[in-house]
């Protein structure tokens, strides 16, 4: 006994050395746990996505104070943040996770439990309404969640609301000069929930927000009675922690740009309206759509106070990403595709993960909140030819019509959605519309060309972007989407900021015939040679795929 006891003691010590050893002191022996690098997806200045080695990049101190906060409220505990190359962790998250993307985290955050979805690539997915209004109560967007709410993160102001005649205003309280600096301009409109709930947005500052609050309910086709509305806030705390959301995963670049799962295509599709589906598309819609468009499919659901752009009004036919004629209803392939893809920069995420006939159903089952706008069918879709081949000299000519068309009135000069028409833009329904800052390029309809040439020549419904089809050639749409498109050459996603890369390297990213892919990134250090990533690299060395060895 005495013997299998010292045998049992000795393996033990042996063991956890061991694990000492591999855990704690080998990964420092190795090149990559001193490396920051990681692949980044790019799109050059004609349009393409390539893929570099770059440094990544470290917090802010507003995105450390979250990552504070993150660890403070114990969001590690059901979060990962490692994206595995098993089991298609790749295709349901993103990239894999590579070793210079925790450069600068100290602690590392990798968790191993999974009671909630892992946040490696969630940056960017959602807007930042999505966040507040998910840390405020997670129920409102996502119907079967376990999350507790997080309330103590915001400021809550309760205001008395007045009639006057046919509108509604605030009343008078004091408390609000904490909160906002009470300017004239600009307006802050405010947008309450049926229960009366209001949200402030700071977009991503800290301090006083810029404006004096002012009720808006043209939301509303029935406003609410209201005697008063609960006036919500996020603290430095919580814009801090929503920063560092935004924050992760960006350092891979416009990858979603060229992520297979949610970059769906197909718009010449029917799917019947049966009986079956719809009732299937019913719960579906109850589990995952209600929390933003409301029980009624008009965009308020109680979640709709927090975001913005607001949710779409399902019982309007304004349907903005079709590929039918302006004015028309979108086909099921084109609603299809939205609810694959997402629409980028707004709360509505890529639904890519869910099951196909669940997709298919609900896009039949939100027909039923208009079923007469329904009714007299759907206009045949545009044809969408091939692009044509991306040159210097269509990205310069497409700038020249962008000048011609005035395009710049609305987006700006340099393509920032900062025109001088800008801040007048309405909604058909009377409400404020921002145009697209292009230089992000965080486009809602897609980051293709086609998608961008589909958007001019089909306009978006409901909102100050007409159809070009009528007043501009096919060659010229294409030209000028290959410059927007280019707006957004070499620039960070998530900051806007440029690149820093050489001009050489520039270059050759630009060359339709480097083939930097998500398998083999350009690293500027080794000159044109493509380097494999380290999960191909993996592949390689046990003959899983055949390529180029580092």
């Amino acid at each position: 006994m005495k013997t299998i006891r010292s045998l049992a003691l000795g393996a033990g010590a042996g063991f956890i050395t061991l694990a000492v050893f591999v855990q704690g002191f080998l990964p420092a022996f190795t090149p990559e746990s001193r490396d920051n690098k990681v692949t980044r997806a790019a799109r050059n200045e004609l349009g393409a996505v390539k893929w570099v080695w770059y440094e990544a990049s470290d917090y802010t101190p507003l995105e450390q104070r979250g990552r504070q906060v993150y660890i403070r409220e114990g969001c590690w505990y059901c979060h990962s943040q490692y994206v595995r190359p098993v089991t298609g962790e790749d295709l349901r998250w993103g990239p894999v996770s590579e070793a210079g993307e925790y450069h600068f985290d100290a602690p590392h955050l990798f968790s191993t439990r999974r009671i909630g979805p892992d946040l490696t690539r969630v940056g960017l997915k959602f807007a930042d309404g999505w966040h507040y209004a998910h840390h405020w109560d997670a129920r409102m967007v996502v119907p079967d969640s376990n999350m507790p709410s997080f309330k103590w993160l915001f400021h809550q102001v309760r205001i008395p609301v007045r009639k006057e005649g046919d509108e509604y205003r605030l009343g008078e309280q004091p408390e609000l000069a904490r909160y906002f600096t009470m300017e004239p301009e600009p307006q802050v409109l405010l947008f309450p929930n049926q229960a009366g709930l209001a949200f402030a947005d700071p977009h991503g500052r800290e301090g006083k927000i810029p404006g004096t609050p002012v009720l808006e309910l043209r939301h509303f086709k029935e406003p609410p009675a209201l005697t008063a509305i609960t006036l919500v806030v996020p603290s430095a705390e919580m814009v801090g922690l929503v920063a560092y959301i935004q924050k992760l995963g960006s350092n891979r670049g416009a990858w979603r740009d060229v992520f297979e799962p949610q970059n769906l295509a197909v718009s010449v599709m029917e799917v019947p309206q049966t009986l079956r589906l719809v009732e299937r598309g019913d719960e579906v819609y109850r589990q995952r759509c209600v929390g933003c468009h409301g029980d009624k499919g008009d965009g308020n659901g109680p979640a709709a106070a927090f975001l913005e752009p607001r949710p779409r009004d399902f019982t309007e036919p304004a349907f903005k990403f079709r590929t039918t004629p302006s004015g028309s209803l979108p086909t099921d392939g084109d609603l299809f595709r939205t609810i694959t893809r997402g629409v980028r920069w707004t709360a509505m995420p890529t639904w890519h993960e869910l099951p196909e006939k669940d997709r298919l159903a609900v896009l039949q089952f939100i027909k039923t909140f208009a079923p007469d706008v329904w009714k007299e069918g759907v206009e045949p879709p545009i044809l969408i030819p091939e692009p044509p081949r991306a040159t210097p000299e269509l990205v310069a000519r497409g700038k020249e019509l962008f000048q011609k068309a005035k395009c710049w009135e609305c987006h700006g000069q340099e393509g920032k959605g900062d025109g001088p028409s800008a801040g007048q833009l309405r909604t058909d329904a009377k409400l404020p519309i921002r145009p697209t800052d292009f230089t992000r390029g965080q486009f809602k309809g897609g980051s293709h060309v086609r998608d961008i040439f589909r958007t001019m020549t089909t306009g978006l419904n409901g909102t100050p972007m007409p159809s070009f089809s009528d007043s501009m050639k096919e060659d010229e749409r294409w030209a000028i989407s290959y410059f927007v498109l280019s707006l957004s050459a070499f620039t960070d996603p998530l900051t806007g900021q440029k690149l820093r890369l050489d001009a050489q390297t520039r270059a050759l990213l630009n060359r339709p015939e480097t083939a930097a892919d998500a398998r083999y990134a350009y690293d500027p250090a080794r000159g044109e040679e493509l380097v494999a990533g380290p999960l191909e690299f993996h592949r390689y060395r046990f003959g899983l795929r055949g390529g180029r060895r580092e």
